[in-house]
């Protein structure tokens, strides 16, 4: 494919109301998805957020908005986040069959993996960085993570 050919694709993307379109020709593959931007609107800290709008940007790399695995803590507490360190894919538990490494209301230590962040087939383990009590998770099992975005709400003991 010649790359006059990838920015017709992309301007096509930009300019309709499809969010990605793939094609295969002649045995190479190309993939273009909308990029996302969203904001979150919340009255008190990590509360759950009302409708999140969503507006379109620049053809490249689809990110969703993160989905609250659970109800909000308590207001008016402070809470630890633990952030994501790469961009990848957030999974809780090591396989698909298998038990989850944390749930809400587990006590963690500096050290107790959290979750893995698929990075490029590779698997990073995602390890607490703070003592005390998981309140709420923060992304859905098997969605898109950005870097440095809060996983989970660590309250501290």
């Amino acid at each position: 494919m010649d790359l006059s050919y990838v920015k017709k694709i992309i301007k096509l993307v930009e300019h309709s109301e499809i969010d990605e379109i793939e094609i295969e020709e002649e045995g190479k593959k190309i993939r273009v998805a909308r990029n996302r931007k969203v904001e979150v609107v919340s009255q008190a800290p990590y509360s759950v957020p009302a409708q999140a709008p969503v507006t379109p940007a620049p053809a490249s790399v689809m990110v969703e908005a993160p989905h609250v695995a659970a109800a909000a803590p308590e207001s008016g507490k402070q809470f630890h986040e633990v952030r994501s360190p790469i961009v990848g894919t957030f999974y809780r538990a090591p396989a698909p069959d298998a038990e989850t490494y944390t749930e809400i209301g587990q006590t963690v230590k500096v050290g107790t993996v959290l979750c893995i962040v698929e990075a490029m087939k590779l698997m990073n383990e995602i390890e607490s960085d703070a003592d005390g009590t998981i309140v709420k998770i923060l992304v859905e099992n098997g969605k898109p993570v950005e870097y440095n975005q809060p996983l989970f709400l660590i309250e501290k003991s």
